[in-house]
């Protein structure tokens, strides 16, 4: 995967209907917490970290880092989406030499059910199929995790393997570049 560097981020914040996907701020940095704290959001992820933990390790400005977007509805952080290389080490690649770009995603769970994961994570592989243009996306998640198959599948991604990782079932997808979205 070519890198995301300064010549391509962080971009121009990206517009959807009802979304800004955009940089993080320092006042984005409670909903960060919330995030890797939350029992819910957790569930499918290794579990909630501890407040106090997530407090202390948690930057001024967290996920001030390429390939990282904050959600943002009426400026409000209601979530992340991450563009990442996936580790060479793991199972799941499409690739001989692996480092895929991965989609990765978690939003409040007072956000869930309202279509904004399709939304930002659409608007995202836009950007990131313009910005790199003919560079795969992968994506995994556990097959237990309903909401993320439906999504996947929302977004065109196809299966090509499961796997046992993390202790669970894993299922692991590929979009093309020329893939449709949302």
């Amino acid at each position: 995967m070519t890198e995301l560097g300064p010549d391509t981020w962080p971009p121009a914040p990206i517009r959807t209907e009802r979304l800004v996907l955009r940089a993080s701020e320092a006042r984005d940095r409670a909903a960060f917490i919330e995030l890797f704290a939350s029992p819910e959001v957790g569930t499918y992820i290794g579990g909630a970290r501890p407040r106090e933990e997530v407090d202390r390790a948690m930057p001024e400005v967290p996920g001030r880092r390429p390939g990282l977007f904050v959600i943002d509805l009426d400026g409000t952080m209601i979530g992340m989406i991450t563009l990442d290389r996936r580790d060479a080490e793991r199972p799941g690649h499409v690739r001989p030499e692996a480092g895929e770009a991965e989609l990765g995603y978690l939003l409040l769970p007072e956000a869930w059910g309202r279509g904004y994961a399709v939304e930002a994570c659409a608007a995202a592989l836009d950007w990131f199929a313009g910005t790199l243009p003919g560079e795969p996306v992968v994506l995994t998640t556990q097959t237990a995790n309903d909401r993320a198959m439906t999504l996947a599948a929302k977004l065109g991604f196809t299966e090509v393997e499961r796997f046992e990782e993390y202790g669970a079932e894993q299922w692991f997808g590929v979009r093309s570049a020329a893939a449709p979205t949302a």
